[in-house]
């Protein structure tokens, strides 16, 4: 199980770092420029979250963490969705960051059902 938790750290991290890229690679239109603000607060929320997570020494604390990377996985999901129509010369990245966000969705619900 460690193996698997230090991986999907890494891969939250990788999450994080490549909408950060992203975001600095689109125009500066208004409305890009804040729903941009948004993707990259709600994924670093899912590193910081999901890392911090088995620091803590309290079971619920953990559960309570991982709860709340798995929400912040959902909003980030959603900002990249909103980001897509309006920036189809990046569809590629945004459908792969898409892609990655579901997949985390899915591999930490898999990792808070197996600690509830």
């Amino acid at each position: 199980m460690a193996a698997i938790i230090d991986s999907l750290e890494q891969r939250t991290l990788k999450f994080a770092t490549a909408c950060k890229t992203l975001a600095n690679q689109l125009n500066g239109s208004i409305s890009n420029v804040e729903d941009c603000r948004q993707l990259v607060r709600t994924s670093n929320a899912v590193a910081e979250n999901f890392g911090g997570a088995y620091g803590q020494l309290e079971d619920r604390e953990v559960l309570l963490r991982l709860k709340f990377a798995h929400e912040m996985a959902k909003e980030s999901d959603y900002w990249l969705r909103v980001l897509e129509p309006f920036n189809q010369d990046h569809a590629l990245e945004i459908e792969a960051l898409i892609i990655a966000s579901e997949e985390l969705k899915y591999n930490i619900s898999e990792v808070i059902n197996t600690l509830q």
